[in-house]
């Protein structure tokens, strides 16, 4: 029976290193699924994200930044923008930061560009 007692969170970079180190092997050798070492692997692996998560947040890219992003990488224009948001003035606004994206906005472009919507969302989402 497991002792529920001696469960916690890695407290500190030492134990987040040695849980990385002890983690090591079993991508190398997965463990067999309802195994001890199975359940151990899923454990550190927790122990590893929840640590990480609560000390090196990665923050929400700004929903513009994301367009922006989207657009250098697949070489869309703002006349590609227009197409879809329908208006010169807004594309501007957007682009210029003198407007926020809303919903209706990310529902077409997700659509269109094949973008997750919550890429879009920014800190709405969160």
């Amino acid at each position: 029976m497991m002792d529920i007692q001696s469960v916690r969170t890695l407290a500190d970079k030492a134990e987040y290193q040695a849980a990385l180190q002890a983690v090591r092997p079993y991508f190398d050798n997965e463990p067999e699924e309802g195994t001890f070492e199975a359940a151990h692997f899923d454990a550190l692996v927790l122990l590893i994200e929840d640590y990480k998560n609560r000390h090196y947040p990665i923050p929400r890219a700004a929903p513009i930044e994301v367009l922006k992003s989207v657009m250098a990488a697949n070489n869309y224009t703002r006349a590609d923008l227009i197409e879809i948001i329908g208006s010169k003035a807004r594309v501007a606004d957007l682009l210029n930061g003198r407007r926020e994206i809303n919903l209706e906005q990310i529902k077409k472009i997700s659509r269109a560009w094949h973008i997750p919507p919550a890429a879009l969302i920014g800190d709405l989402a969160a």
